[in-house]
């Protein structure tokens, strides 16, 4: 195991982690004995709302506005302080690369003033492994959907690092899909909830938008032609409110139809019979009620983090972080950041004594 300072603590108990990869800072404290210390996070959602969606720039600089205060709250809470910390680990990648840097050069900063190992991790890996933060885990293999407003995928996780890509979207994510549309009807940003909210006031069946790529065999997902299908419809109604729930909700019917239809062949096609649901769009209320009924119709176990977790969030980095920690690996000195990651470039720890982020 490569370690690029003698004093460096052996033992990896408490592991600081730092979210920083697109619009949400924060910051928690992992113990690998009692579980999750504390964990903080800022929201920049009203600073991108002027804009309709995420600025690059100005989410850089809240994010170094607010992390500091975000981290110093984080231990006080844990208690203990910096001392107790054993190791840092970081979002490394995806994201957006000036946001990625400011939480990579603080974490990196602060593993070297603390003589303690720092490791970038993988933003979908934190995602995949964050129902591990809940009481009742889920147990290894199982099939997980990753789904946000940047990323749509289905993967085979097998253990820590072994992730096998099953399908991915080919254009438009299920997030991304749900914030134009949003947008087409006027809602405010983010959109994505916006949307789901007024899906509730309306009816499912008065607009039969398709369910994308469901008419061929295969697991990859693609969204922008529904987007599509949603401007053509727009063009030839009146939009008062009622027929916009009722586009609302047509529309997050035929995301949800198509979802759990490409979760429900995984499983067939793979045998396991337990289903991780993560991402954003994982607290999507009626895409929770579908996959309920399908676990409850073929006995497949569904699990979810907690809904603050399925956003982007600093503890399933912590959790991710002391995982990789614990087993042996770390970075270098390096501050490592990148915009693009792939996630099946990820190999478990045994494979590699050094950890190594995206170049």
């Amino acid at each position: 195991m490569e370690n690029q300072n003698s004093s460096v603590r052996p033992a990896i108990r408490r592991v600081l982690g730092i979210e920083t990869s697109c619009d949400e800072t924060a910051a928690a404290v992992y113990d690998g004995r009692t579980g999750l210390a504390a964990h903080e996070l800022y929201s920049q959602v009203s600073l991108h709302a002027a804009f309709g969606g995420v600025v690059p720039e100005l989410a850089s600089r809240d994010h170094v506005t607010h992390l500091t205060p975000l981290i110093a709250r984080a231990l006080e809470r844990a208690g203990g302080g910096a001392e107790a910390i054993d190791g840092v680990a970081y979002t490394a990648g995806p994201g957006l690369v000036g946001a990625l840097l400011v939480g990579a050069a603080v974490a990196r900063s602060l593993a070297f003033a603390w003589k303690v190992p720092a490791i970038g991790v993988h933003h979908l890996e934190g995602h995949l492994l964050a129902p591990m933060l809940e009481p009742d885990p889920p147990d290894f293999p199982f099939i997980a959907l990753l789904v946000s407003g940047g990323h749509t995928l289905l993967a085979r996780v097998t253990a820590l690092g072994d992730y096998e890509l099953l399908g991915t979207s080919l254009d438009d994510a299920a997030g991304e899909a749900f914030d134009k549309t949003a947008k087409l009807l006027g809602l405010p940003y983010p959109g994505g909830p916006a949307l789901a909210r007024l899906a509730q006031q309306g009816r499912r069946d008065r607009f039969a938008f398709p369910r994308p790529m469901l008419d061929r065999p295969g697991l990859d997902f693609s969204f922008s032609g529904l987007k599509t299908a949603v401007v053509v419809a727009l063009k030839s109604i009146t939009l008062d409110a009622a027929t916009r729930a009722d586009v609302a909700a047509g529309f997050e019917s035929a995301v949800v139809a198509t979802l759990v239809a490409k979760c429900e062949r995984a499983l067939d096609a793979t045998g396991i019979a337990t289903l991780v649901v993560a991402g954003g769009v994982g607290a999507n209320l009626h895409l929770r009620e579908q996959l309920a009924a399908l676990g409850r119709e073929r006995g497949i176990v569904v699990r979810y983090p907690r809904p603050e977790f399925c956003t982007d969030n600093a503890a399933m980095i912590a959790y991710a972080g002391y995982a990789r920690l614990a087993a042996g690996e770390s970075d270098g000195l390096a501050i490592r950041a990148s915009a693009r990651w792939a996630l099946d470039s990820l190999t478990p720890p045994h494979r590699g004594a050094l950890h190594r982020a995206p170049r």
